[in-house]
């Protein structure tokens, strides 16, 4: 898989510490498709796997005039065999999604959108820093799917003061995927300076929670499922990109700032130069056999389908089992006996289970049975509460 970075924005998100630049017209977008299709041609022996997803993210991708986009995706072509590509998303602001972008998107190729709304508050969107309405975001999904984009995601932010949100005016039907992020204040970002001189008072804790639990009913009413801790989907249309990322399958990071992983370490370039718009990769890192099981842990652990135990080196398993009976006990996790064969494969290139995205607890077992049952049929999973304090969990195991 290939996940390219835009990192041009018309302004920065009050909430943003993802790197991006203010976009400075043409020559920007010119100089930086220019080293992009440069590194393409420099790296496209790195990609030894076959590519079934392509992902341009950001920054803001949708900022990008049809004629770059036209230049990178020709350049992905000359450079990489995408004949067996499944998903081909853009992520989208909605005040860039008109009718004639959105069938030229189509034209180039592009099956999925990736549109950032975060809220249908007018009053929050302009607190975070949004350009877009509600309306416009609205008008967005509508124009999407007329152009012929059947499989859209909508993202969206809780946690946000008078967490107001107002579907009664969305229609679910328009879309196929939902990604819902909790608001966090990142240090150096505008939010930060406000929240810390006083001009914006956050939600509590057990606000956020409610809101997590409210937008979490609402979706699943409308017909998502949840299959990781802030992604919802219709059956058959979870971000096959992202979950990709989640079962550490390798991937091809280009573009200022983008990181790859080739299923043993881990690369990312620096930042675009000032003057020159290049970039290079700045630095690498090797993962030992415990990193590989710390970022199964921290990964499989905010998906449903949790981690099949056999997956994990036999050394250090019995001890990882004593240490995740607490979190069974207080309903955190669960436990199934599962008849999935194992994925057990060199420390390097630990993956998690292909089990489903959705399987149901249908043979749950005790936290005292599954210390007697042999470990290579145990798969953990989160219950939705446990979803909820994953990260912490995975910390507590970390190796």
């Amino acid at each position: 898989m290939i996940y390219l970075h835009v990192p041009f924005c018309h302004r920065k998100c009050t909430y943003c510490a993802f790197y991006s630049k203010p976009a400075h017209g043409v020559n920007a977008f010119g100089r930086y498709v220019d080293a992009l299709l440069a590194e393409m041609e420099q790296r496209k022996g790195e990609q030894a796997h076959p590519i079934r997803t392509v992902y341009f993210g950001g920054g803001t991708p949708s900022i990008l005039p049809l004629a770059e986009l036209a230049r990178i995706v020709d350049g992905l072509r000359r450079s990489f065999d995408l004949s067996q590509v499944e998903e081909f998303t853009l992520e989208a602001n909605p005040e860039d999604l008109t009718p004639d972008y959105l069938s030229d998107l189509i034209s180039l190729g592009f099956n999925r959108l990736s549109v950032g709304i975060q809220s249908l508050d007018d009053a929050q969107l302009r607190l975070i820093g949004r350009r877009h309405t509600a309306r416009q975001a609205l008008d967005a999904l509508e124009n999407a799917h007329r152009a012929g984009f059947h499989n859209i995601s909508a993202d969206f932010i809780y946690g946000l003061p008078h967490g107001n949100f107002q579907f009664s005016i969305f229609n679910f039907q328009l879309i196929t995927h939902i990604s819902a992020y909790a608001l966090t204040v990142e240090s150096g970002t505008a939010l930060d300076l406000q929240v810390r001189q006083g001009r914006v008072v956050l939600p509590g804790e057990e606000e956020v929670v409610r809101q997590y639990h409210a937008l979490r009913q609402q979706f699943e009413e409308a017909g998502f499922r949840q299959y990781e801790v802030s992604n919802f989907a219709r059956p058959g249309y979870h971000s096959r990109h992202n979950s990709r990322y989640w079962d550490r399958t390798p991937y091809l990071g280009l573009g200022p700032a983008a990181h790859s992983f080739d299923g043993r370490r881990r690369r990312w370039n620096s930042p675009m130069e000032v003057g020159s718009g290049m970039w290079k990769v700045e630095s690498e890192e090797v993962l030992t056999a415990s990193d590989a099981v710390n970022e199964l842990l921290m990964t499989a652990l905010r998906t449903t389908r949790g981690f099949l135990l056999a997956d994990i080196p036999e050394a250090y398993r019995a001890g990882l089992r004593q240490k995740l009976q607490p979190y069974v006990a207080c309903g955190w996790l669960y436990i199934e006996e599962s008849h999935h064969p194992s994925r057990h494969i060199p420390n390097s290139t630990l993956h998690t289970p292909h089990s489903s995205l959705h399987t149901p607890p249908s043979s749950l077992l005790t936290p005292h049975s599954s210390l007697l049952t042999p470990p290579s049929s145990l798969t953990y999973r989160p219950t939705p509460e446990g979803l909820l304090h994953a990260d912490g969990i995975a910390a507590e195991l970390f190796l």
